[in-house]
């Protein structure tokens, strides 16, 4: 399991107003024990894992969902996690008084026609009400890692943002409804015909055995690539405003924080210290929101309507094609897309380096460790890879600030399975070319 990622499923039953798949073995009281989730424990304002009855709690009380969905085993998270699930009095008061709060830690049950949110995570929430109307998300990662847009000032702001969307419901209904994503053809992840490994994930649930959020990326990218369909445009997940030139303030998920001079959002007349409010027309909670727009959005041509705080005017965002590229490097679904090297490769530390005698800039990968239960590690080994082999170079040109991940997105991005990686390599201090073999 990749400790940055996010791994979760829920535990759902059909009700009059959403489909819950049942899964006994991983709503047993002994869950929490077995994946020695610390952070809920004794934390009685968490229902944990039992979405039916969080909708019950709902419709009897007539509060919100607050749903959260954290990997347990994953270090990345860990301390906003703790915070959310027992140490922050002001996110404990509001999940305890003003929502039904359900923590739910596997994915195995996940209605994924409700639950659609970026699974590239290591913890999000979503809101819901009793009725299953999406009020919103929370929860943003990218290459700056992990915590970098989420805080705890800016989930209790979304939170009170929920609370009076919630009090304006059904009024405000259709301003909600295109938070609710288009019905899949499957309801859970187990029914995915890309999931691999479906045999381990059917044993009752143990820290092994999770199938993460990444899985679910994993599975539509795999069925994809099964049927020759996949393309670089199903990668461009969940695009950041700043795509646009807006910069959201990750304190507070609303007010913009910087706009890049030239970009499509300075045209459009945005300013620093507005706060936008709506996307689309869709009420905007967080980053996440706004995200969850963007996603839904073409890469091609597009105009993006926005709206500010005490203002009548709406601003108008006209994207170019190609607009929702962006650095994928940090998505746990990108290891598993095809070519998969199963190869781990580090960055070079910087006494290591000098050993080497590069040239200043240039970078250098050590071969630290080949999967040999794989086909693909296999195929690199018998080709001639060996560990301790320094990657110095692809295709004749030097690696420059080239970390594992960067290495890893490189040649997802410009090679094919079937095709051979001509790397230059130093062993034993001296210089070889290798082909790769790419299964």
């Amino acid at each position: 399991m990749k400790t940055t990622l996010l791994s979760l499923t829920l535990i759902f039953a059909f009700t009059s107003t959403l489909a819950i798949a049942a899964d006994p073995l991983s709503n047993s009281p002994s869950l929490l024990n077995r994946l020695k989730d610390e952070n809920a424990r004794g934390q009685d304002q968490w229902i944990y894992n039992d979405l039916k009855k969080a909708m019950a709690e709902a419709k009897r009380t007539g509060k919100p969902i607050f749903v959260t969905f954290r990997c347990v085993p994953c270090h990345a998270c860990k301390a906003f996690d703790a915070e959310v699930a027992k140490d922050n009095q002001a996110i404990r008061a509001l999940a305890e008084k003003q929502f039904i709060s359900l923590r739910q830690v596997e994915m195995k049950g996940v209605d994924l026609s409700l639950f659609q949110f970026d699974y590239d995570l290591n913890w999000a929430a979503m809101f819901i009400n009793a009725d299953g109307v999406v009020y919103g998300r929370y929860g943003t990662q990218s290459a700056d890692g992990p915590d970098a847009f989420n805080s705890i000032g800016s989930l209790e702001k979304a939170m009170r943002r929920v609370l009076a969307l919630h009090a304006g419901y059904p009024k405000n209904k259709t301003t909600l409804a295109a938070k609710s994503g288009a019905p899949k053809p499957y309801r859970t992840a187990m029914e995915m015909p890309g999931l691999e490994n479906k045999n381990n994930y059917r044993k009752t649930t143990e820290r092994n055995n999770c199938i993460h959020c990444h899985n679910i990326h994993d599975a539509e990218n795999h069925k994809l690539h099964l049927e020759k369909k996949m393309t670089h445009e199903t990668l461009w997940r969940y695009p950041f405003p700043d795509n646009l030139g807006l910069s959201i303030d990750p304190k507070d998920g609303q007010r913009i924080a910087k706009v890049s001079p030239n970009s499509a959002a300075a045209r459009a007349g945005l300013r620093p210290g507005q706060t936008l409010t709506h996307v689309n027309s869709q009420p905007i909670i967080s980053i996440a929101d706004i995200q969850w727009v963007l996603h839904n959005l073409s890469n091609d041509a597009e105009l993006i309507r926005i709206n500010i705080a005490g203002s009548s005017r709406q601003h108008l965002i006209r994207t170019a094609p190609g607009w929702k590229k962006t650095d994928i490097s940090w998505r746990g679904s990108l290891w598993n897309l095809h070519p998969r090297l199963r190869v781990w490769t580090p960055e070079v530390k910087d006494d290591e380096l000098k050993r080497l005698r590069l040239p200043a800039g240039h970078q250098a990968l050590k071969v630290k460790w080949i999967n040999q239960n794989s086909p693909e590690g296999k195929a690199a080994s018998r080709a001639g890879l060996r560990l301790n082999d320094y990657i110095i170079a692809i295709n004749g040109k030097p690696l420059a600030k080239m970390g594992h991940r960067e290495f890893n997105t490189h040649v997802k991005l410009n090679y094919k399975s079937g095709q051979k990686l001509p790397l230059t390599l130093i062993r034993n201090g001296k210089r070889i070319q290798f082909e790769w073999p790419l299964q």
